[in-house]
């Protein structure tokens, strides 16, 4: 029982009793259960930082193959149920996450681990490698919520200028959403539930945005028209890594694990946009075109650029990347999506096009870059993209659903729709085109 006196809804599973506390025994040598116990370890240890179901697969197969036996796993969101066979004995088991999330450096440490086991770990006993193990899931967040609402305050404002907005905007999106990632990182930590935490963030980020913005138009003389980017401030709740992940898993033919996160990003963007248009019923807003800024193109495309890379670089904190991995998906993401905005305005190209080109021009420069940096792809690309989701467009497509306005509504949801299966789509063909395991069905 918790500190709390609640009692937990899914129970600690003690690893290391599966390894008798043997240190003398090399785990290659050892019974199938402790096999099986290392190889289900590590696939759940992945789950929980985010990554897809065929990178899960793909580490269990490579610890099994080294340890002599075969693997077969059904992967989803949040479970895993896996057999695994000696010639002998069969072994099942099924294990399960109490919650879900990323968390980017801890998936590179759990990469590193695998790609070194057929070297190091085949000759280390089941106890010592599950010591390591629980060092690696030791890692939580690299940085505090006042450094993580920083990261996201830089994320937001970036992505308002983005999406048009001007200085006014960008301010006060960087105090929503700043405040609101605050209080979500405290109430992720009590593990309060999913449903609470982003009604209370998104809430409390739009009542910062309006706050902020009347202080300002009440003691430093801001003029009125700039309430349309509330929105801006809550975009920090968009769910980049199921959406992307769930294309991948779903290419993969991997259904069931993209399907369970398909709804997982559905539900987190369906209360999110809910909460904000309930907020903005409360204030008295309306969704509304930024006003017009006049910036020579040359200008312009310099300052999104420069926009890219800081919307980036916050996203990647916020997913609890280091510093170093983070500037790298930065720099792809600014060179990705400042390719995509031009394409739009410059070349009158569709909006789910340039996502598409977009997201393909983020997955190669990711595996190009990545063979260098040696990170994992994923802890790149879904960064570098994350800034390319619309969620300005499916806010405005629920705000309009929910007035009735089902004539407004539909081109905001179907242009929402068709930029997000663009997205996964760009790095599902950049990974075939770079990578040749994942090319083939076997």
């Amino acid at each position: 029982m918790s500190q709390n006196n609640i009692i937990p809804n899914h129970m600690d599973i003690y690893w290391h009793d599966y390894t008798g506390h043997v240190k003398n025994k090399a785990v290659r040598d050892a019974s199938l259960p402790v096999k099986a116990a290392l190889i289900g370890r590590v696939g759940l240890m992945l789950l929980s930082c985010g990554t897809g179901a065929w990178r899960v697969r793909n580490s269990m197969n490579t610890l099994s193959e080294q340890l002599g036996i075969t693997c077969t796993a059904s992967i989803g969101l949040m479970t895993i149920v896996y057999t695994c066979f000696d010639g002998h004995k069969t072994f099942t088991n099924s294990l399960c996450l109490n919650n879900t999330g990323v968390n980017t450096s801890k998936l590179n440490r759990l990469e590193r681990f695998v790609k070194k086991f057929p070297t190091e770990g085949i000759l280390r006993s089941g106890e010592e490698l599950h010591l390591e193990l629980d060092e690696i899931d030791r890692i939580r967040g690299l940085y505090t919520p006042a450094k993580t609402g920083l990261a996201a305050a830089c994320a937001c404002a970036a992505f308002t200028f983005l999406l048009g907005g001007g200085p006014i905007e960008m301010v006060c999106a960087f105090i929503g959403a700043g405040i609101g990632t605050f209080v979500r990182c405290h109430l992720i930590a009590r593990n309060y539930t999913l449903y609470l935490c982003i009604v209370s963030s998104v809430a409390l980020a739009c009542l910062a945005y309006i706050g902020s913005l009347r202080f300002a138009q009440t003691f430093l003389s801001v003029p009125d028209g700039h309430e349309a980017g509330y929105i801006c401030a809550m975009l920090f709740i968009i769910p980049g890594f199921p959406f992307i992940t769930s294309g991948v898993d779903l290419a993969k033919l991997d259904m069931r694990s993209g399907l369970e996160r398909l709804a997982y990003a559905v539900i987190i963007v369906m209360i999110a946009t809910v909460t904000a248009w309930i907020m903005s019923m409360i204030l008295g807003l309306r969704p509304a075109d930024f006003p017009e800024m006049s910036i020579p193109p040359l200008l312009l495309t310099i300052l999104r650029m420069a926009a890219s890379f800081v919307g980036v670089f916050g996203f990647s904190i916020m997913f609890n990347s280091t510093i170093r991995m983070a500037a790298a998906a930065a720099g792809i993401g600014a060179i990705a999506n400042t390719l995509r905005l031009e394409l739009v305005s410059m070349a009158s190209f569709q909006p789910a096009v340039a996502a598409f080109l977009g997201s393909l021009t983020a997955g190669l420069l990711a595996s190009f870059a990545m063979k260098r940096l040696g990170y994992p792809r994923i802890s790149v690309t879904v960064p570098a993209i994350v800034i390319m989701v619309p969620g300005l467009y499916l806010y405005r497509a629920v705000y309009n659903m929910g007035e009735m306005s089902l004539r407004l509504s539909a081109p905001w949801l179907v242009s929402a729709l068709l930029i997000i299966m663009a997205l996964p789509l760009g790095l599902i063909f950049a990974r075939i085109l770079t990578d040749r395991s994942f090319r083939h069905c076997t």
